[in-house]
């Protein structure tokens, strides 16, 4: 045992619910933003504007989400080069199946299917890196062969799975607008804040339609919550770091004073179904971005490029492009930013009057 203990402590091959909980999970929501999301922002750009170098650019992008996915996660395990390089066919393999059934139908698992099957391949990978003198064919072909072999069996059960989490979601969302509304949005709201990746949760379950709208609504909740329950802390750079940045910044607070996420907590479960129930505000562009927020406004124009030109994953939950009227857009804005603001204002404001948060609780360092 402890010669085991000493090899894995030798390859970096660190068994805890950080690494491939936190670190692997938040690295992997990187790789899908970095082509996915952006390929479909490019791509929408490019048909609107009638821009065809756009459009290829953008379908380019988006058709490398599992290599740029897996890549990212070989580097949150801090994996050697051989590793890194070897595990791009890896995260092919694993997006492709993992996005069928058992049955053969469309999947929704496959940032769930590259999380669980390039964590894998990857640990493997560096245990035998650099032990032989054939390093160059040992290396790749362990990293490969783990990760396809495991991709062939396992990733379309994977894909079935987070398809019926997801269709569930959905379906309940669509039949009980009020209690999921609160309850979804609650939830990815505070995935986000924790240190985990909200984003990769709602890609991996292809969060779309009313369910994908609550999950924008509470991330909002959250980054811009904060933002502003914490101005008299931290000023104008706080306001932008916080709210267009990660409400994640807090954490450290958070563990200090629990309470002081209540604002941002009510405040999510009051906007969740306002979206949900009032403004049907439905999130139909890629997955992944009903749970940024208003990270760089990546929310936003996903509830955009769902409007006009629907993702495959919204098209495939019955999903249809419209054009927006006034109602949508003052829905879209009033979730996002103004009853965010607004509300957990409010709530702040009434538990520093009964001392639950006190100055400094929220400040920055």
């Amino acid at each position: 045992m402890e010669n085991l203990k000493a090899f894995l402590k030798r390859k970096d091959i660190v068994i805890t619910s950080k690494r491939y909980g936190i670190d692997a999970l938040g690295a992997m929501a990187q790789g899908l933003f970095c082509s996915l999301l952006i390929g479909t922002i490019v791509k929408t750009l490019g048909e609107q504007l009638g821009l065809a170098f756009l459009v290829e650019a953008g379908a380019y992008a988006s058709a490398m989400s599992g290599a740029a996915m897996a890549v990212a996660i070989g580097w949150a395990l801090k994996a050697p080069p051989m590793v890194l390089f070897s595990l791009v066919t890896v995260g092919y393999a694993a997006n492709t199946l993992g996005s069928t059934t058992l049955s053969g139908g469309k999947g929704a698992g496959g940032p769930l299917a590259v999380l669980f099957i390039v964590i894998i391949a990857a640990e493997f990978g560096k245990a035998v890196s650099k032990e032989t003198k054939v390093d160059i064919l040992v290396t790749p072909l362990m990293t490969i062969l783990v990760g396809v072999g495991l991709s062939a069996l396992t990733a379309p059960a994977i894909g079935s799975a987070a398809t019926a989490i997801g269709n569930i979601t959905r379906l309940a969302t669509d039949n009980q607008p009020l209690l999921m509304g609160i309850l979804v949005s609650v939830v990815i709201g505070m995935a986000l804040t924790l240190p985990i990746s909200s984003a990769a949760i709602c890609a991996a379950f292809s969060l779309t339609g009313l369910a994908g709208g609550a999950a924008v609504a509470g991330c909002c909740a959250n980054m811009v919550g904060f933002a502003v329950l914490s101005f008299r802390e931290n000023g104008w750079g706080g306001l932008v770091s916080q709210g267009i940045g990660t409400s994640m910044l807090q954490m450290g607070n958070i563990v200090k004073n629990p309470r002081i996420w209540l604002p941002a907590i009510l405040t999510s479960a009051i906007t969740g179904p306002i979206a949900t129930c009032l403004f049907k505000l439905e999130m139909n562009g890629p997955p992944v971005s009903a749970g940024m927020g208003t990270c760089g406004l990546v929310g936003q124009i996903g509830v955009w490029t769902g409007w006009i030109a629907p993702s495959e994953d919204a098209i495939a939950n019955g999903a249809a492009a419209i054009v927006p009227g006034a109602v949508d857009w003052i829905g879209l804005l009033l979730i996002s930013f103004v009853l965010p603001a607004v509300l957990c204002w409010a709530f702040g404001s009434f538990f520093r009057q009964i001392g639950w948060i006190r100055d400094g609780d929220l400040e920055l360092n």
